[in-house]
């Protein structure tokens, strides 16, 4: 396996923004997961809206979503970017049990929405903890992980 070249350095080794005036606009998406866990009796106050914050799925999605328009201000060498759409869900999962949090980011760009697919589930699952922890401090985040993301010269990945 031959290894691929870190685009983020220069010839000497110094961080950098890739330079991606020359790549062509192409239609990207990118697809992250992740999950929080907490104890049964956590998620029953989700499921049943007892959350002295609010509501828990609610807040957290749209949390995910302003999380992944912010991607460039939190990640260094993350260019900014024209998203076209976000889209966060979380589900309930008894047999975790906790959150099953995804996010679908699209662009028409020059380069990809991983890390914004990954800042929305993260920042869901941040939201989840944060508005839960007065009765649980112990809860997971947990498998942040990119399953989809296509578009752009490396073409398409799909996480096995």
């Amino acid at each position: 396996m031959t290894q691929a070249k870190l685009t983020h350095f220069d010839t000497e080794g110094r961080a950098q923004m890739v330079d991606v005036s020359d790549k062509a606009e192409t239609s990207r998406i990118a697809v992250a997961e992740g999950y929080i866990k907490m104890s049964p009796q956590t998620l029953e106050i989700v499921n049943e809206g007892r959350a002295k914050k609010g509501d828990v799925i609610s807040v957290a999605r749209l949390a995910g979503i302003m999380g992944a328009k912010q991607t460039a201000a939190l990640i260094p060498l993350c260019h900014p970017l024209p998203i076209t759409k976000v889209a966060v869900d979380l589900v309930a999962d008894a047999s975790l049990p906790g959150l099953r949090i995804t996010a679908e980011v699209k662009t028409k760009g020059q380069t990809g929405v991983e890390m914004e697919a990954l800042t929305a589930v993260s920042v869901a699952g941040l939201t989840a903890y944060d508005m839960l922890k007065a009765v649980q401090k112990d809860m997971e985040i947990g498998a942040v992980r990119v399953t989809l993301k296509d578009g752009g010269k490396s073409g398409r990945f799909t996480a096995p």
